[in-house]
């Protein structure tokens, strides 16, 4: 079985799985898995019985409060289309995410094209569970389907001079009304990561959630999810992925340097601007309930603080 369910959680917690409102064509998806071999996925678009059992084994030792599917399904960060949590999950469905090319390149020796298909036979995905935090102060976990980006950057083959990895979203203004009126940031969306952070194990391209393929507002059909940073780490929608000799100009850094650093390593000692950071509201509680205490890292400081060592990171936060 291809599919595998594995938590990676030093804290423990973990989401409860939401059903999405699937679209006529999260079939195709799906059924591209399936012919691929990956045996976790039943017909209808969920994972077998097994990695559900799984999935509901780490929910038992939970004592997170669990997620709604309203509140996931329709509480999205996504520029694009709007400022706000809501309109992304309707506005996302006019989104054209088929065909698909994914191009990586830059320093590297071996320069990929792949359609979303080459990319489900080259790298099966798995199922990994992931924390999640916000920079705005909310946090969930999540079961994400897709695979270590290390696995398509060694395919790529880094030049021993990369030094970093830029990634590129898509630009789709006939569809994304914030990119059509030029509002908000510079568009593409534009993240990036030191090489070594991207080479780590808990770097993942997702392709989607809950064993199912990703809805358009949550980043179809393959986003980033670098879960001990903030969530506007994990661009959405990527078209394009560079290897370079020098630190990228990313979009939120742009625009707001002091408000959103390049790193942007979950860290309750380091307040944004305008507010703390010591901690969070699980999605899906009441705005009054008593607040989850922010983990450096957000609790995979066992597994990530090395790639700092010596860094001040108050002041490379």
């Amino acid at each position: 079985m291809l599919i595998k369910t594995n938590t990676g959680l030093r804290s423990s917690e973990v989401t409860d799985e939401v059903i999405f409102q699937g679209r006529r064509d999260s079939l195709r998806l799906i059924g591209g898995i399936m012919a691929l071999g990956v045996a976790g996925v039943a017909k209808g678009g969920t994972v077998d019985q097994a990695a559900s059992m799984a999935r509901q084994d780490a929910l038992a030792a939970s004592n997170e409060r669990l997620t709604r599917e309203q509140d996931i399904a329709h509480y999205n960060n996504y520029y694009e289309f709007s400022f706000y949590k809501a309109p992304p999950s309707e506005l996302a469905q006019a989104m054209q995410v088929e065909p698909w090319v994914l191009e990586v390149g830059g320093l590297v020796e071996n320069p990929l094209t792949l359609s979303i298909d080459d990319l489900l036979r080259l790298f099966p995905p798995e199922e990994q569970i992931r924390r999640i935090r916000c920079v705005e102060g909310w946090s969930g976990v999540v079961p994400w389907l897709g695979f270590p980006l290390f696995h398509l950057l060694k395919k790529a083959s880094p030049l021993s001079f990369g030094k970093f990895v830029k990634f590129t979203s898509v630009m789709q203004p006939e569809t994304m009304p914030n990119q059509r009126d030029q509002k908000m940031l510079p568009w593409p969306y534009v993240e990036g990561l030191r090489l070594d952070e991207a080479m780590h194990p808990l770097a993942m391209l997702a392709v989607g959630m809950y064993g199912k393929k990703l809805l358009n507002q949550n980043g179809a059909p393959i986003r980033l999810v670098i879960p001990w940073k903030y969530g506007f780490k994990s661009i959405k929608a990527i078209v394009k992925i560079e290897v370079t000799d020098s630190l990228p100009l990313t979009s939120w850094n742009q625009v707001a340097p002091k408000d959103y650093g390049f790193y942007a390593n979950v860290n309750p000692e380091v307040p944004h601007p305008r507010w703390s950071q010591a901690t969070e509201r699980p999605l899906g509680s009441a705005f009054y309930s008593p607040r989850r205490k922010t983990e450096l890292f957000n609790g995979y400081a066992e597994e990530v603080a090395h790639l700092y060592a010596g860094m001040d990171l108050r002041q490379l936060f």
